[in-house]
C-alpha cells in the first residue's frame, strides 16, 4: 500500500512550529548573551570613592619605575592598572575640567576662572541633586571655601569645582580637613594635592611618598570596608600621546588586574558617576562606557 502523504497545509503548520521554536530559541539564545554581558558588565556600589588627581606625567615615567614604590608595589600590584588610560588636551585646566564635568566649559589655558561663571551639569551638583555627599580635599588651599587663584604651592586652575554656581564653595575644604575616621567621608570626593606634592613641581618620588603617607591608610582601609580609590593624572608630559597612569585600587577592584581598553578622562567621570549610582551623566560622560574587566 502507498504510503498516505501529509495534507500539505499540515506540513506548512509544522513548518512554520519549528521556524517559531528555532526563533524562540535563539532569542532566548540573544536574551540570556545580553544578560551575561550586562551582568559582566556590572560595576559595584560602593560607600565612598576617593579620586586623587596627580600631575604632568606619562604612563612610562610612573609605572615600572623605581622611583613610585607605592603606586607599582601597593596599588598597581593590589589593584588594577589601565595601561591606555589617556588625558584629552593640554594644559592642564581643561583636563580638570573635562575629569569634573565631561567637558572643558571653554577652558582653554590655566587662568583663574571667574567663580561660579559656569551653570552647568558635573559631578558634584548631580551628587548633590541625588541628595548624596560631596567634598573635595585640597593640599594649601588657605581655607575652607577660598576663592583665592593661588597660595604659595597652591593653584585654583587644579580646582574645577569653584568654576560652577552649583557647587557651593563650602565643599572645598583643606585637605587637613580630610577625615581620619572614613566612615564619614562623602560618597564621592576629589583630592588634589599641591604643585610639589602632586609631581608637577617635585620629583615622582615626593608624589608617590605623598600618596603613601596622606592616603595609604585609607587605601587599606577601603580594602575591607566596601570602598575605593582612584589615582589618575591630568595630561602627561607632552611626550607620550597623553597616555597616563590610572589606576583603581579597592574590595571590589581584582587584585593585579589590568585593562588594555583605550579610556580617557570621560571614561572615569563616567565610572565615578555610576559607582555612585548617579542615573545622570555630565557632559561626554553621557555617551562614555564604564571602565570595565577589574572588578571581581
Amino acid at each position: 500500500m502507498a504510503a498516505v502523504k501529509a495534507p500539505q497545509r499540515n506540513r506548512r503548520s509544522l513548518s512554520a512550529l519549528a521556524g517559531a521554536l528555532a526563533l524562540t530559541a535563539t532569542s532566548i539564545g540573544v536574551w540570556a548573551a545580553t544578560a551575561s554581558t550586562a551582568e559582566a558588565a556590572a560595576l559595584p556600589a560602593p560607600d565612598h570613592v576617593v579620586v586623587v588627581v596627580m600631575e604632568n606625567h606619562a604612563y612610562s615615567q610612573v609605572i615600572g619605575s623605581s622611583s613610585a614604590p607605592y603606586l607599582n608595589s601597593t596599588l598597581k600590584a593590589g589593584g588594577a592598572d589601565l595601561t591606555q588610560s589617556y588625558g584629552l588636551t593640554h594644559p592642564s585646566e581643561p583636563n580638570y575640567y573635562m575629569l569634573f564635568s565631561g567637558s572643558n566649559q571653554g577652558r582653554t589655558d590655566d587662568s583663574c576662572v571667574s567663580v561660579g561663571s559656569i551653570n552647568k551639569p558635573n559631578l558634584a551638583s548631580e551628587l548633590i541633586a541625588a541628595g548624596k555627599t560631596w567634598a573635595s580635599y585640597n593640599e594649601s588651599l588657605p581655607s575652607q571655601g577660598s576663592t583665592t587663584c593661588s597660595s604659595g604651592d597652591y593653584a585654583q586652575k587644579h580646582n574645577p569645582w569653584f568654576g560652577f554656581s552649583n557647587v557651593p564653595t563650602s565643599t572645598a575644604k583643606t585637605f587637613a580637613q580630610f577625615p581620619t575616621d572614613y566612615t564619614t567621608l562623602p560618597k564621592v570626593s576629589f583630592v588634589v594635592p599641591n604643585l610639589c606634592s602632586d609631581m608637577h613641581d617635585c620629583s615622582v618620588s615626593t608624589g608617590d611618598t605623598w600618596i603613601k603617607n596622606n592616603l595609604g591608610a585609607y587605601a587599606t582601609w577601603a580594602k575591607t570596608h566596601n570602598s575605593i580609590l582612584a589615582v589618575t593624572f591630568d595630561e602627561d608630559n607632552k611626550l607620550s600621546g597623553n597616555r597616563i597612569p590610572t589606576l583603581f585600587y579597592g574590595q571590589h577592584v581584582t587584585p593585579g588586574s589590568t585593562s588594555s581598553t583605550t579610556y580617557n578622562h570621560y571614561n572615569v567621570l563616567r565610572t565615578v558617576e555610576d559607582l555612585a549610582g548617579l542615573s545622570a551623566h555630565a557632559g561626554n560622560a553621557a555617551s562614555a562606557a564604564d571602565i570595565t574587566g577589574i572588578w571581581n
